[in-house]
């Protein structure tokens, strides 16, 4: 007998017909994200209370390089419900030293959305708001379009910073400033202090002057603004450049060590003012009327 009597063709006529039918080719679907299981370990950590504050938490970040990257993106690994992130810039080839979003895939993009689609990826439920602009006396706080429970502010302007620090006490929403990260090597000298008692910061004592001389914040004892600060002195980089002092670090170096923990600590502040469910910090409500009464702008 032949081979071919033995085996016969390998795909006789009507073969096709008595086969088995194949597997079906069913569209991939994202598995729908368990937010509980994701931060139900914060219910641990903060009780429950603590807990729900924390999952309904509005936050606003202002300005999101090195700093305020670091700051949205913590706020958003502990579950909270909103984050608004305010920045004009887009991400360079000189921010992936030190900002979170800026990856070689979002290099020209917009900074608030890049980091809004990052956030995607790990908090699906927060709903966040990417706000293209700048804060200035025109914008501010109509850039706000939802009520935040707390605001970062991590600009590096001097202007902004003040108006921010002012709108803090008119509407009684609590405000983390953040002071400059430039030319610091140290993490562990990273602290956090009303700005009365802010040192080796010449950002954070320029405002501290600015809310005295025009917003009649006390001269003694403490301001009412907490602040996330260094309290490393400022190196200087070698050889000429301009440098500003602010956190964007034009001319200083920068390490995204100190940056992140800087962001980080800035966050955990946040957290911490979103469990006490605070309005206004103990300390501003005896300069509310002053600065509300002052008569001159930002």
């Amino acid at each position: 007998m032949t081979a071919a009597g033995v085996g016969g063709p390998a795909n006789a006529p009507g073969d096709a017909e008595a086969a088995a039918p194949g597997p079906v080719a069913v569209p991939y679907q994202e598995p729908e994200a368990d937010l509980e299981r994701r931060f139900g370990g914060l219910r641990r950590l903060y009780g429950e209370a603590g807990y729900a504050r924390l999952r309904a938490g509005r936050v606003a970040v202002v300005g999101v390089g090195g700093v305020g990257s670091w700051a949205a993106e913590a706020l958003a690994r502990s579950g909270v419900a909103a984050l608004t992130l305010i920045d004009l810039d887009q991400v360079s080839e000189s921010n992936i030293n030190r900002q979170v979003q800026a990856l070689d895939a979002t290099l020209g993009q917009a900074k608030v959305g890049a980091l809004r689609e990052r956030i995607a990826q790990i908090h699906p439920g927060c709903e966040v708001r990417a706000v293209e602009a700048f804060v200035d006396a025109e914008a501010w706080p109509a850039l706000l379009t939802e009520p935040v429970d707390v605001l970062i502010d991590a600009c590096d302007q001097l202007s902004a910073k003040l108006l921010l620090a002012a709108w803090s006490v008119q509407a009684g929403v609590p405000v983390i400033t953040v002071g400059a990260a430039g030319g610091k090597r140290q993490p562990e000298a990273v602290s956090v202090d009303d700005l009365a008692a802010v040192t080796h910061d010449p950002l954070l004592s320029a405002l501290r002057q600015r809310l005295r001389q025009r917003h009649g914040a006390p001269r003694q004892g403490p301001i009412g603004l907490r602040c996330v600060f260094s309290r490393e002195p400022v190196r200087r980089p070698e050889g000429e450049c301009e440098v500003d002092g602010g956190l964007n670090c034009h001319g200083y170096g920068s390490s995204v060590t100190v940056t992140a923990t800087f962001g980080l600590v800035a966050a955990a502040q946040a957290v911490e003012s979103l469990i006490r469910a605070d309005r206004v910090h103990g300390a501003q409500r005896g300069i509310v009327d002053r600065m509300q009464g002052s008569p001159e702008g930002c």
